[in-house]
């Protein structure tokens, strides 16, 4: 295994421990995921990404995390801390916007990695930044775009995945310049 991928490798594994000390024990660990502006939701700002509501959504957020982090890792000098920024920015808009319910998961993260990705490909206009956010597109675009669509009644906190999508979009924009030409 490459050297740059044990953070990665150490953040999924995170979130599979957590998920199974909290079948182990029998507290709700759930209970500490981002309740938005609510003093005991400000926890969940920063706990809400190792927090899930079930085996298959930790597995939906495992896979598009290991690619998007493995590719950001891959391609920028400064990948946690766009990581960590990501994860800040996103949960303080959710508390700030978010309906009134409990949210857990990282698929908040999963959205501003892939807005991220794309904005420092348009941005950049370089060959290898193009190409990981035209590969971002193919592999995610249809659920980044559906993913952020209001479905009312739902379960699935499409905010926080809009919210991570904005947070993504202002990292990109706040940490790469502009070209002035095309490659």
């Amino acid at each position: 295994m490459p050297k740059q991928t044990y953070p990665v490798f150490t953040f999924l594994l995170a979130m599979w421990l957590v998920y199974f000390v909290d079948l182990a024990i029998p507290a709700d660990l759930t209970h500490l995921g981002l309740l938005p502006r609510s003093l005991r939701g400000l926890l969940g700002i920063v706990t809400a990404p190792f927090l899930h509501g079930g085996l298959g959504h930790l597995i939906g957020n495992t896979i598009p995390l290991a690619i998007l982090m493995s590719l950001t890792i891959a391609s920028r000098h400064r990948a946690w801390m766009v990581i960590v920024a990501i994860i800040l920015i996103s949960g303080c808009l959710l508390w700030v916007v978010g309906r009134s319910a409990n949210h857990v998961g990282a698929s908040g993260l999963v959205f501003g990695l892939c807005t991220f990705l794309i904005t420092v490909g348009i941005r950049e206009r370089k060959l290898a930044s193009l190409g990981i956010a035209i590969l971002v597109i193919f592999l995610f675009g249809t659920t980044l775009i559906w993913g952020v669509v209001p479905s009312f009644g739902s379960q699935v906190s499409w905010d926080g995945h809009l919210c991570g999508a904005v947070a993504g979009l202002a990292v990109g924009i706040f940490t790469t310049q502009k070209a002035t030409a095309f490659f």
